[in-house]
Parts: C-alpha cells; structure tokens; sequence
C-alpha cells in the first residue's frame, strides 16, 4: 500500500481502518508532503505503536538525485532522479526573473514516438506513481534551497496515459497542507489523447492545459505524432474546445517548427485559420538541435515570418526562449542516457 501517494481523504479512511484517530491522517500528510519526511520513525506526533506498525508494514520510497548538470547561464537545472530499482528519471529547474518553474516526467520513458523527441527512444518502462511524482519537486527544491512558484508536467511521458496518478499528484502538490501550490501554476501537456482530455475538463481542476500540435493538417501531423492516426486534428481541437469552455482556461498549442517539413508560411496561414477565434495561444519552438538526427530549426528570419503571419491572422502566438539546450533539458531532448550508459 502507497500511503505516500494516498490523497488526504485516502488517508483518513486508512487510519481509521488501523482503528486510528481520523486526525492523524492530516499529521501523516504534512509529515510527506510538508516536511518531506523520509520515514515513518521521524512522525514524533504519532505514538511510538502506530509508528513502528507503520514503519514494518510500509514505506516511504525512497528518492534520490544521482546527478545535476548545470546549463551555461545558471538558469537551467537538469536532474536526474533514482528510484527504487534504479530506474532514472529526469527533472529540470528554470529560472525565470517571475520566479523558478520545474518540469517534471510522468513516466520512465514514453511510448508516443514522436518523431522529433528523444523521451521515447529507449521505450516505455513504467508509470510513475503520484509521489514519484511529486518527489521530483521536494528533491529538486531541497537541492536548490528554493521555492517553486509553477510546476510543468511535460518531461518525460504522456500524462494522460498516467490519468489517475497524475490527478492525484496535482491534488496532493496544490492541497494547503502541502506545497500549497496553486491548480493555475500548473500546465499539463499532452499529445493529444482525446478521451482524456473531455475526462479531465470535467474534473474542472482549473489547471493549464498545453496540447502539442506541431501541424496545421492531419497529414503532416501523422508524419510526425503517431496519436494523430488515432484522433484527426478536428477532433483534437474540438476536446480543447470543450476543455476551454469548460474551465475558463486558455489552451497553449505547442508547435515545433522543424525545417522543411511544417514551418512554410503557407503551414502558418493554415494554422492560424484553425486557431483564430478560439481560446488559445500559441507558442512556436523552433526544435532543438540534437533532440533527433535529421530535424534542424528554421533560419531565424523564417521564424519570423511564421510568427507575424500568424499575428496578422489573429492569433495570440509567441516564439519561446531556448533554455537548458547545452545540457540536453531543452524541449524534446529529455532522455535518460545515464541510465543507458551506467555500468
């Protein structure tokens, strides 16, 4: 049983049924998710008993970091995170002057196979639980001695895919005898799973949703996203839609312009007649080099006249700042090779 993973209402029902006061279960949340406690034994407010049959018959994973790499600028953090039978996972830290954002994985590896990004190369390995989830914050943070103001769920993974641990992760890390973190300074990316997408908007969490479309037709968005031959484009569009009604909240499409292969302003004019009128903002990432062999970023004058022909159209875009590249913690190059090359 994963009582560090267990929302609070889990836990009232679990130490009522070790025939304990109902108000513990608050006393054991804080413990994990406040004071980041490692064991049971460090619970000095709960009598010694209940600690010690909690401390023979469960346990706290344990969590580590194994490396940390540094990007050139100090604004970039890469961690790479070991868990119990040393599976690495990779977490990365910004710093923005608004405040100091993490990226976090929800699974080891991905199963997507996008074409332009390294997180599903070496295959799909395992969900990851809510707390190894919310472990990459609390060690990250107590590395950094810092305070994270917003929290991205776009390192490795599909979030979607990992439906009901990531929803407990976002309740856990925003409930006030947590982190405290609120629902509207965090983003969810996905690909694009559709069902899930109606799913979580009737959850109404009030969280950001982040969709990665990087086309402007089903054609070449088959080309290079695999989920797009399970759901069109309209109907992609048509869940965010819902999404957006649904919450309030603006979707961010995420479009990696890659060279030659969807970054023509005929591309952009196409584009911007699906996205104008919509609740929406897009945010153009020209594809890091080294995030796959044979991808390469447009000349930046072609970034340019991508952008402003969207602008002309109507829609609210933005070409996003390339952070952490040359430590390969850049969109798309998140990829645990430690784990491959380890002896």
């Amino acid at each position: 049983m994963d009582i560090s993973s267990m929302t609070l209402d889990e836990l009232e029902v679990f130490v009522l049924s070790q025939n304990e006061k109902k108000f513990r279960a608050k006393q054991i949340f804080e413990w994990i998710h406040k004071r980041h406690a490692r064991s049971f034994c460090e619970m000095t407010n709960l009598s010694a008993q209940f600690r010690e049959a909690l401390e023979s018959e469960h346990n706290i994973e344990q969590i580590e970091v194994e490396r940390k790499y540094e990007s050139f600028n100090n604004d970039v953090y890469k961690y790479l995170l070991r868990l119990p039978k040393d599976t690495i996972i990779e977490s990365v830290l910004m710093k923005y002057s608004f405040g100091e954002s993490i990226c976090v994985s929800s699974q080891a590896g991905c199963a997507m196979g996008c074409t332009f990004c390294c997180s599903g190369e070496d295959g799909f390995l395992r969900n990851l639980s809510a707390y190894e989830i919310l472990a990459q914050v609390y060690r990250v943070c107590e590395d950094a001695n810092t305070r994270i103001n917003n929290i991205v769920i776009m390192g490795s993974g599909e979030p979607l895919h990992n439906f009901d641990n990531v929803v407990k992760f976002i309740e856990i890390v925003s409930h006030e005898q947590g982190l405290n973190i609120g629902k509207r300074h965090i983003t969810l990316s996905t690909c694009g799973i559709v069902p899930r997408i109606y799913e979580l908007a009737d959850l109404r969490l009030q969280i950001n949703l982040a969709l990665s479309l990087h086309a402007s037709n089903d054609c070449v968005r088959k080309k290079l996203m695999p989920v797009a031959e399970s759901y069109s484009m309209d109907e992609t569009l048509l869940a965010c839609d819902y999404y957006a009604k649904t919450t309030g909240r603006r979707i961010t499409y995420e479009y990696a312009l890659v060279k030659g292969i969807n970054d023509s302003p005929e591309f952009a004019r196409e584009l911007g007649d699906r996205l104008k009128g919509r609740l929406a903002h897009l945010n153009l990432i020209p594809v890091n080099a080294g995030s796959k062999k044979g991808f390469h970023s447009p000349e930046r004058k072609g970034i340019q006249i991508f952008h402003e022909t969207l602008t002309k159209l109507g829609v609210s875009v933005s070409i996003r700042r390339e952070l952490g590249s040359d430590i390969a913690a850049a969109c798309g190059q998140l990829r645990s090779e430690y784990a491959v090359s380890r002896p």
